[in-house]
């Protein structure tokens, strides 16, 4: 499997994004009351009312950080504040730019889990990230049968213990990453294939041209970023 979790670099001062690369960045959302309180002032009236709907107060706590901290990074790429970044949502409620921003090319997503959240970015091309925290699950083989292709399924049936919960979670952000990708529903999980063994990166089995990378963002973490086409470069970003 790729492992990319010792590549999370400073940003630099001239970040440039190029047409066929892939910007990942990690973000913590567990951060000071301070500073969630600077972003809370950059949300929109709808984000601050979808924050005030979360029952608990760290998932509340959390979504303020990661929609700051996302409309941080792509206003960093606009040229433009914060606060000016505006989105739409699409039929399934993925965000992306509105009409006034969509004109620039730039597509991003966003996936968190736990403290963590994962905002992939780049220009022109339909693009998904999926990040999971690894959780002990007594049904995984349930789960596999339920989701997963027949030849996924006795994959993950043919391993134990931890090797099993792993190669899982891998099919899952794989396959979520590119649902995400194309803004279609988990109700697709079992129609995408993934190929992949507790040894080789995972490959995305389509007719059309689909760029795959596994990632383990932390050590109780693994991620998936899907994007149409070829990509040159991924570079990951510690926000």
């Amino acid at each position: 499997m790729t492992a990319l979790n010792h590549l999370w670099l400073p940003v630099p001062q001239n970040l440039t994004l190029l047409s066929n690369d892939i910007h990942l960045w990690r973000i913590h959302l567990d951060v000071s009351e301070v500073q969630r309180q600077n972003l809370l002032t950059t949300l929109s009236d709808d984000e601050i009312a979808r924050a005030n709907r979360f029952h608990f107060q760290e998932h509340r706590q959390r979504f303020i950080t990661g929609r700051g901290i996302l409309r941080n990074i792509l206003g960093n790429y606009l040229g433009i504040e914060s606060q000016q970044v505006v989105f739409d949502y699409e039929e399934r409620g993925k965000p992306v730019l509105a009409d006034t921003l969509a004109k620039s090319g730039l597509c991003f997503n966003l996936s968190h889990s736990q403290g963590l959240a994962l905002c992939a970015v780049n220009y022109h091309s339909q693009i998904g990230v999926d990040l999971e925290y690894i959780r002990p699950m007594s049904d995984v083989e349930a789960l596999a049968k339920r989701f997963f292709l027949p030849r996924e399924y006795e994959i993950v049936r043919s391993l134990s213990g931890h090797e099993q919960q792993e190669i899982f979670f891998r099919y899952w952000t794989c396959k979520e990453a590119y649902l995400k990708a194309t803004g279609e529903g988990l109700a697709q999980l079992e129609q995408i294939e993934i190929l992949l063994n507790p040894t080789k990166p995972a490959q995305l089995k389509t007719s059309e041209n689909w760029s795959l990378f596994e990632l383990r963002p932390a050590q109780d973490s693994l991620a998936a970023v899907v994007v149409a086409g070829a990509v040159d470069n991924l570079q990951c970003w510690q926000y």
